[in-house]
């Protein structure tokens, strides 16, 4: 049977204006970092995607080196986009990135002009699309300058490989002259995507406050901290867990017993809210109105079903907030 999405979608969710841009996207964004993989089962995939568009989800965020393998994530949902999404394409924004190692050489990593154009290329082709919507540098390169990745982005851009550009791991004076390149080149940052949840709150200090006075729209990622901020930890490790995992980000040994009982705690407000540990982990990152949309990733369709119910409750009284916040200055 061919895939129909549910006529009421747009209905379901919450848009926000991306910056200063003529663009909205989803409070929640699909993240395929994980769970899209060749490891991976290919239906699970396809059924997570149709519960994300069916609900209101637009944004559809990869990397070339999402798997694993690095390129099968982008190679799977290629499959699923001309399978069962090809009649909606101009409903989507699609995203990628490039700036970890690709391929063997020097010219299969960081931010180089020869890097990104021929990982965007690559991307494309594993996609079988003609233009992704957002073109991400993935990390700052040390080496290369700043102005070469700049003018890199703007080429893709005015190639028509890309509609947008986008920055993701840039820290707040990397972020600004990466911004005030951009804009000179005449191709604005449109999007900055970095890690922030309630363990890690570095954008906090300047970035937001950048973003917010250049127009550029943030998107987080791992906003549950790798899982960390579920239920799942509430009292011991679970064997199939990414942190019973010995390769994983995140380890068993960041579990301790604080840990946990930090957790608990946190874990009795959103229950108090009427909500799970996630849940809130989720609203208490889109309460902030310079947030334009937090990517969130599921293992099966039940997990993204979830979070999406953060949406119902994203505003917090000060009383919330100031036991949060003592909660975690605790840690």
């Amino acid at each position: 049977m061919p895939y129909t999405p549910d006529t009421n979608r747009y209905t379901k969710m919450q848009y926000r204006r991306c910056g200063n841009s003529g663009v909205k996207l989803s409070a929640i964004s699909l993240g395929l970092w994980h769970n899209f993989g060749h490891v991976d089962q290919l239906e699970n995939g396809s059924n997570i995607l149709k519960l994300a568009f069916d609900n209101g989800i637009t944004h559809f965020d990869l990397a070339n080196n999402y798997g694993p393998p690095p390129g099968s994530a982008e190679e799977n949902f290629g499959k699923l986009l001309k399978r069962d999404f090809s009649a909606y394409r101009d409903e989507m924004i699609i995203s990628t990135k490039a700036g970890y190692t690709m391929w063997d050489g020097p010219y299969g990593d960081w931010g180089s002009k020869k890097y990104l154009v021929s990982s965007l290329d690559q991307s494309l082709k594993r996609m079988n699309l003609d233009y992704v919507d957002i073109f991400y540098h993935h990390r700052p390169d040390p080496e290369t300058p700043l102005e070469e990745t700049m003018m890199a982005l703007d080429l893709i851009v005015r190639q028509g490989k890309a509609l947008y550009a986008g920055i993701s791991n840039y820290y707040p004076e990397e972020a600004a002259l990466a911004i005030a390149i951009l804009k000179e080149l005449g191709t604005p940052c449109l999007i900055h995507q970095p890690k922030y949840s309630m363990y890690e709150r570095w954008v906090e200090h300047g970035l937001l406050d950048l973003l917010e006075t250049e127009g550029v729209g943030c998107i987080p990622f791992s906003p549950l901290a790798q899982g960390m901020l579920t239920d799942k930890y509430l009292k011991d490790i679970p064997a199939d867990s990414r942190a019973a995992k010995a390769h994983g980000f995140l380890q068993a040994a960041q579990i301790t017993p604080e840990k946990q009982q930090q957790l608990l705690k946190l874990n009795a407000i959103a229950e108090s809210r009427g909500q799970k540990l996630a849940q809130m982990a989720l609203s208490w990152i889109l309460r902030d109105e310079r947030i334009t949309s937090v990517l969130v990733g599921a293992s099966k369709p039940e997990q993204l079903a979830d979070s999406l119910k953060c949406l119902e409750n994203i505003h917090f009284n000060t009383e919330e907030l100031n036991n949060i916040e003592n909660i975690l200055s605790n840690s």
